[in-house]
């Protein structure tokens, strides 16, 4: 929820997030330099002195402790995971594994600062909020958000809420747990071919162009390669203002798709294929141009936008291996490199059968999904 704050108000809400991570710094020198994690036992240590050199509230002290040791212990799992062989903290032998752990974990000036209901009230109906700052309790503070919102937070809102800064915009993040809804029993499948120049195509033939978006990167691309160039103080706070917009504009673009395929789905009582694409940046060896463009492709951003919005719907999602989808005839089943005579096309060499490529692949993930589900919900 975006908070709309007088400049006085924001002042003391600056100042309040400021002192909790200069707060939740010292902590963590502390922490690191006893080799002590745990919650309650830097709380031994620590919780009068950020309470009176930080002018920190109880509340607001317990939860800056509590950050930090979250902060190491999700440290830790990480180290724990790159012993193992994961990739958390990057490849083996690479230079991020030995300094993860070697000091201190800080944090940024305007990082979040978690609030519980002692220290933050919402007034839903005035569309305000009371919180605890190092200036005292502010009340009154507005905030903009649509019925919908409004009716989710008083319905479903769970626990702690974030406050944040981003971009000189003031946010409180707040956790709402929905009740599960069934998964209805699909007819039918909906399969999803995920790609660069379509984002996704169905296999109903509905296609959804990426021209626009590899447009507006390859323009922010260019765009960024200027401003760094010059290197000088009014390039660097145009690229600070631009940071994210991207980001976003792809993220509104893939919300978009992924409502529209949800929605097909739902209204004809079918479930979603989706391309299981774990590792294919790793997988995939492209030219240099290209691998730009692969690793600025969001597919597992639109992976998981359709599988919330499906399972806030009852829609079934199921994700299949997609090798080879794009060889195989959906007529019969042929597999062969040259069905592929160019990236748009699909001509089977043995039944003859054309289509578009991407529709055709987008057949095949659908036929899967059908065989995945009926294995995986065998009686």
């Amino acid at each position: 929820m975006k908070l709309l704050p007088t400049p006085e108000q924001a002042a003391a809400l600056e100042a309040t997030l400021h002192a909790a991570n200069r707060a939740a710094d010292l902590v963590s020198r502390i922490a690191f330099t006893q080799r002590c994690f745990r919650n309650y036992d830097l709380r031994k240590h620590t919780y009068d002195r950020i309470k009176a050199e930080f002018g920190l509230a109880a509340q607001a002290a317990q939860h800056v402790i509590k950050k930090v040791a979250d902060a190491y212990r999700a440290l830790h799992a990480n180290l724990a995971a790159a012993n193992a062989g994961a990739a958390n903290l990057g490849k083996q032998g690479s230079a991020r594994r030995p300094k993860a752990g070697s000091k201190p974990i800080t944090f940024r000036i305007g990082a979040a600062q978690p609030y519980d209901d002692r220290c933050l009230s919402w007034q839903l109906q005035t569309r305000t909020v009371s919180i605890w700052t190092v200036a005292g309790r502010l009340r009154g503070i507005a905030f903009t958000g649509s019925a919908v919102q409004v009716a989710m937070l008083a319905a479903h809102r769970r626990g702690e809420s974030d406050l944040v800064c981003r971009d000189g915009c003031w946010y409180l993040i707040a956790t709402c747990v929905l009740p599960d809804v069934p998964v209805t029993a699909p007819d039918a499948f909906l399969g999803v071919d995920l790609g660069i120049v379509n984002i996704a195509t169905t296999s109903d033939g509905d296609r959804h162009s990426g021209k626009g978006l590899n447009a507006v990167r390859h323009r922010h691309r260019r765009l960024r390669r200027r401003l760094q160039a010059k290197q000088t103080t009014s390039a660097k706070r145009l690229l600070k203002r631009r940071a994210r917009k991207e980001a976003r504009f792809a993220a509104n673009v893939n919300h978009v798709i992924a409502k529209q395929i949800v929605t097909e789905a739902e209204r004809t009582c079918r479930g979603i294929a989706l391309e299981d694409l774990q590792g294919i940046r790793e997988r995939v060896r492209l030219r240099k141009p290209q691998r730009v463009m692969l690793h600025a492709w969001s597919f597992h951003q639109l992976g998981g936008f359709i599988a919330y919005k499906a399972a806030r719907r009852g829609v079934a999602v199921i994700h299949v291996d997609p090798a080879y989808s794009s060889q195989q005839c959906s007529a019969c089943g042929h597999v062969d490199k040259k069905n592929r005579p160019d990236r748009e096309t699909f001509s089977c060499t043995s039944c003859g059968f054309a289509e578009h490529a991407d529709v055709n692949a987008a057949r095949n993930i659908a036929s899967r999904g059908v065989a995945g589900w009926a294995v995986s919900h065998a009686a």
